[in-house]
């Protein structure tokens, strides 16, 4: 399995421009800084849905595929087909192992959505390692919005799951936690 980052659609500059016309001012001129990025992430305000990923999986086993798909709101998926007709082979007959190509157009605010969730202990093992695959493929580019996705557990302070995984007792939690914070306060 392998991810790749397409495209990154929608600027900075207008998620900046439409934050300011939100509270009823002009346009600025810029890039804005990381800080100021990091902080309209962390504060998840509209804005920040102009910020698009295209990003696409390859050799995805379909059930792993099949999680994905189910978050469906700020996000596209275009998942290759297995349809007889299309491939020649017997869609009956293939094992949910068998790989396919996935492909998503995800707003900011989508991907901490799914960060919340796939990142999660209790995710599967390949699903968890499929999200985090991709988001180090954005980290490169976008760092601030690698940065705002975190599991639930970071994101609420606390672990709400009837079965924890036991993390939010760890020091390592307690040390990302406070990093995460820090990231929200500055």
């Amino acid at each position: 399995m392998k991810s790749k980052l397409l495209s990154i659609k929608g600027t900075w500059r207008e998620v900046a421009d439409s934050a300011r016309t939100t509270i009823n001012k002009e346009g600025g001129t810029g890039e804005p800084t990381s800080n100021w990025k990091r902080r309209m992430l962390l504060s998840e305000h509209s804005p920040i849905r102009q910020l698009l990923i295209n990003a696409k999986w390859y050799e995805l086993k379909y059930w792993v595929s099949v999680h994905l798909v189910r978050h469906k709101y700020g996000i596209e998926h275009w998942v290759r087909t297995q349809r007889t007709d299309r491939t020649g082979l017997c869609r009956n007959e293939l094992p949910q192992g068998n790989t396919v190509e996935h492909e998503i157009l995800a707003s900011a605010q989508a991907m901490i959505n799914i960060s919340r969730k796939r990142l999660c202990m209790q995710a599967s093992k390949e699903t968890r390692e499929a999200w985090e695959m991709l988001l180090e493929t954005v980290k490169e580019r976008e760092p601030e919005l690698y940065g705002a996705c975190v599991p639930d557990c970071i994101y609420r302070g606390w672990c709400y799951e009837y079965n924890s995984c036991g993390y939010h007792k760890s020091k390592k939690y307690e040390k990302i936690l406070m990093e995460y914070r820090e990231g929200i306060n500055q």
